[in-house]
């Protein structure tokens, strides 16, 4: 069976069944969702997992997508962006089990200190938040101890999900440019 074959097969799959962990997700389950949502309890989650961002070595999970004409020169690599789906664990090692993944775009905005504007959202593929998404839309101070960034939504058993990630470096190469990152997050969903 060809590429090709396979992913329309998965893709059928996929859209036979619309659901995240037991959350419909077609336009009339989310209407009737939102007529019972003023009977709703708001719930508060919290999770931490570790982001995984191999920029080199085997198997990358972040690539550069573009650079402007300074990033090579600047001190804070200016105009750099990478795409990335990063593993999410549940442990620091990459071997941990897979929460999972980070996919989104993240890159250098700062011309004189480094901080990289981030738009990712969290897929997490385990346990009960399977199906389910959450959005991140935040500078991120690399090299502060801690960052706090903006969780702006979700999906899923997340829906209209607003909340704080933090986010500390466990561990960082300078030579490749690879880190693991664990973040705790704190969100208020229905």
């Amino acid at each position: 069976m060809g590429r090709l074959s396979i992913f329309v097969m998965l893709c059928s799959v996929v859209m036979a069944i619309p659901v995240a962990r037991g959350i419909e997700k077609g336009p009339k389950a989310v209407e009737e969702w939102f007529q019972k949502l003023g009977h709703a309890e708001e719930k508060v989650t919290k999770l931490h997992f570790y982001f995984h961002d191999v920029v080199e070595g085997k198997s990358p999970t972040a690539y550069t997508v573009a650079k402007c004409n300074i990033t090579d020169k600047s001190p804070t690599f200016f105009g750099l962006l990478r795409m990335v789906d990063n593993p999410l664990t549940a442990g620091p090692k990459p071997s941990s089990r897979i929460l999972g993944r980070a996919q989104g775009i993240y890159g250098s905005a700062g011309l004189e200190g480094v901080g990289l504007l981030m738009n990712m959202n969290f897929v997490f593929t385990d346990g009960k938040h399977n199906g389910s998404t959450l959005s991140l839309l935040a500078r991120n101070s690399v090299f502060d101890e801690y960052r706090e960034m903006p969780i702006v939504g979700g999906s899923g058993v997340f829906r209209l999900a607003r909340g704080i990630a933090t986010a500390k470096t466990h561990s960082f190469n300078i030579t490749s440019g690879n880190a693991i990152v664990k973040y705790h997050v704190t969100v208020t969903h229905y």
